[in-house]
Parts: C-alpha cells; sequence; structure tokens
C-alpha cells in the first residue's frame, strides 16, 4: 500500500505527534508498505538535505506557537507528487494547512482520508489573545468542519473519542492507542549518563515534554521541597526545552532548590531513550493529554509513571507494578517517595508486560492498517453508489458509530 502522511509537526520539531508519526511510518514500513511524510520546511532543515520519501511544502511559524509551522503554498504541487507515487490512501494528521492539502489530494485522486486526532484544542485556547479571542464553540466547529469529509477518525484515547462524539463527528470512530517502539526504550545506549550529569547514586525524578505552561511542570517543582525532606538527595530533571523554561527556572530559584531541579534543555530525539534510564520515576502534573505518549515511552524503559488523575492516565496506570496518580499536591509527594524509598516493592513483571503488548507499535500498525482497509471500503462503496464521484457531502453520515480496536 502507498500510504501519503499529511502533517503540520515532524522532525526535526520535537512534539508528540512527530513520534506518532514516526513510529507507525517505521512500523508500517517493517510491514512492506510505503510511506510518504507531506509536511512544512523547518528552518532546522538545509534545502538541500536529502530526506528520503519526505516532501516538505513552504511554511510559517504558527501564530502563538512559533516553534509550530503552517504551510504558505503547495496545494496543487502537493497533488502532482501524490499521483507519481500512486498513493491508495491519505492520512491527515493535522487540522490545519497540510491537513487541508491532504483532503484536497485525496478528493484529486479519488481516495479516501483518515484522520488521527491529537490535540485537545479546548485546552490550549489561553494561547491565543489570552482566550478572548476563540471559544470552545469554535474548536467544535472547526473540528467538525475539518472531518466532515473523511472515511474514518483515529481516536488515540478514549477522552478524544468522548470530545469528538461531543461536537458530534458522525464519521467512524477507532480508538487506536499511539504505539512505542518498545525495542528503542528498552536499552539504553548511553548508560553512563547519570554519572555524566553527575546524579550516580541520587534518586532521579523525570519530566519530559516539551517546556510549555499547559505540562504543569510548575506544579512538580513546587512539591520538591515536600519531596526533599523525606528525599533529601533527590533530583528532579527537567528535559526539553520550551516558553515556560524561563519562568520554572525562576521558580526552582525562588524555591531554593539548586541542584535539586535541574534543566537540560532540548536534546536530540535520538537521546530520549537514555534519559529514561537514568531516571527513578516519571512524574507528571499534565491535564492536557490525549494520549500521554511519554508515559508510555517510560513504562517501555522500565521506570515508574506517577502522573495526574484523569481518564487516560487512569486507565493506564492502573497497577502499582506500573505506576499510580494522584489529584493533589500532597498525594504526589507521597507516591514518588513511596517509589524512591521502596523501588523493589511493585517489581510484578506481569502487569507491564500485558500493558506494553497492547502499546507496541507493532499492534498499532495492525490496528492502523485494519482502519485504512475499513476506510477504503466504504469510499469503494460511496463511489460506486454515486457514479464514481468523488463525495462533496459527507460520505459517513450514516455509519455515526464507535469502533474500538
Amino acid at each position: 500500500m502507498n500510504i501519503g502522511i499529511f502533517t503540520d509537526s515532524y522532525f526535526p520539531q520535537v512534539s508528540g505527534v512527530a513520534t506518532s508519526i514516526k513510529t507507525l511510518k517505521d512500523d508500517l514500513e517493517r510491514k512492506g508498505h510505503s510511506v510518504y511524510i507531506f509536511t512544512t520546511t523547518d528552518p532546522h532543515v538545509p534545502e538541500d538535505a536529502v530526506e528520503p520519501n519526505i516532501f516538505r511544502f513552504s511554511s510559517v511559524p504558527f501564530v502563538s506557537f512559533t516553534d509550530r509551522r503552517i504551510a504558505v503554498r503547495g496545494l496543487f504541487h502537493a497533488s502532482k507528487v501524490a499521483k507519481e507515487l500512486d498513493l491508495d490512501i491519505v492520512h491527515t494528521q493535522t487540522e490545519f494547512s497540510m491537513g487541508y492539502i491532504g483532503k484536497f489530494v485525496a478528493r484529486q485522486l479519488k481516495i479516501p482520508t483518515v484522520h488521527t486526532y491529537h490535540t485537545m484544542y479546548e485546552d490550549y485556547l489561553h494561547y491565543v489573545m489570552n482566550g478572548h479571542l476563540l471559544k470552545p464553540y469554535h474548536v467544535k466547529q472547526m473540528t467538525r468542519a475539518f472531518l466532515y469529509h473523511v472515511s474514518g477518525v483515529v481516536a488515540p484515547s478514549e477522552r478524544v473519542l468522548d470530545t469528538l462524539t461531543r461536537y458530534g463527528v458522525k464519521s467512524p470512530i477507532s480508538i487506536i492507542p499511539t504505539g512505542v517502539d518498545l525495542t528503542q526504550f528498552q536499552t539504553s545506549h548511553n548508560p553512563d549518563l547519570r554519572g555524566q550529569l553527575g546524579l550516580t547514586d541520587v534518586p532521579v525524578l523525570l519530566s519530559l515534554s516539551r517546556v510549555a505552561y499547559e505540562k504543569k511542570i510548575d506544579h512538580v517543582i513546587a512539591a520538591m521541597p515536600e519531596i526533599l525532606k523525606q528525599v533529601p538527595n533527590a533530583v528532579l530533571l527537567v528535559v526539553g526545552d520550551g516558553p515556560a523554561k524561563e519562568d520554572l527556572e525562576a521558580q526552582a530559584q525562588s524555591l531554593g532548590l539548586g541542584d535539586h531541579v535541574r534543566f537540560t534543555g532540548e536534546i536530540n530525539h535520538d537521546e530520549v531513550e537514555n534519559y529514561y534510564h537514568a531516571a527513578d520515576v516519571f512524574v507528571s502534573a499534565s491535564d492536557t493529554e490525549s494520549q500521554g505518549l511519554t508515559y508510555i515511552e517510560a513504562l517501555a524503559a522500565g521506570i515508574k509513571v506517577v502522573g495526574l488523575t484523569g481518564e487516560y492516565t487512569q486507565s493506564l496506570l492502573d497497577d502499582p507494578a506500573i505506576g499510580t496518580t494522584f489529584s493533589t499536591s500532597s498525594e504526589m509527594v507521597h507516591q514518588v517517595v513511596n517509589y524512591l524509598e521502596h523501588p523493589q516493592a511493585y517489581d510484578d513483571p506481569a502487569p507491564l508486560e500485558a500493558k506494553l503488548a497492547a502499546i507496541s507499535a507493532d499492534t498499532f500498525g495492525d490496528h492502523v492498517l485494519a482502519f485504512y482497509a475499513q476506510a477504503q471500503e466504504r469510499y469503494a462503496n460511496y463511489l460506486a453508489t454515486h457514479d464514481g464521484e468523488a463525495p462533496d457531502e459527507d460520505i459517513v453520515s450514516e455509519h455515526n458509530t464507535s469502533m474500538k480496536d
């Protein structure tokens, strides 16, 4: 199968979306399919760079998210490239520029479009004029408009499915959690990283994400003084970069935390697994995750996860051998200290093995391929009953169902 993935975010941009796409691409290619990435230009990628099966389109920084890009041209060029590649299906991964280009390409080639809905935009409205311009109603209308002509929607979690159902999306929706290449995270390629960071024999808490305000890293830093009362030599390692970094550094300084909170800045994607293996506990207070990919990566690396209570985290962290959740700062402190002081108490491998099997990249790829086949069948049925004309109305409005894989 020839698969075209259209996305505004791809490496070297660091994001959960980019990681999810690369995981899917790598697994589908292992299974013998051809995957082509249609994405935006990036200032960190030279114009003459050789990137096999990646096509970049002129772009500019996105308003309020200047480290993200929006394509400004390429509609017909993308169609020409896609036709030459003989695409069988378009898989959009953004509701913005490259997403609309992908839908246009699919219509021109008369092939189905499936879409993965990654971002819970209602959690980010404060970024645009402090929430005074866009409201949840606008997100609902934008989402329904974009998904109106797609043959299927991938929801990474139950929370996304519930949101899209509330919005009134009528396309078939399948819950397919993003998978993880378990082999990437099972071993560290730099086992001396703790020593290089000066953290030998030191309990390490890890925060690894885009360092943005919605990640609520400030809540974890605020809990550090209480954690240090019980584990005096503990260190919180904040890995990543983003708009909140300076404020978080100032917060740590104001609390007198010194070397107990350390900021690494942005790291190369290939180094991520080393930081998981250098930690004892992964901790996150974020409440905006549609699916916490970093949680899964931490589990694949074999470290416990402590995350804010939510629909997704409660289903993922359902056994203390895997991780646990918290609702208050005192609960966070208790759970983190418990894992640090009793590292061997929750080492039953069976729950983790079962969880990892369900979220492996191989399982992820199989579920997506099955969903592609369903989308192709629906689209073929539509063409057969409409004289071969590509849809200009919702082709699946009669299929308002949710298929959970």
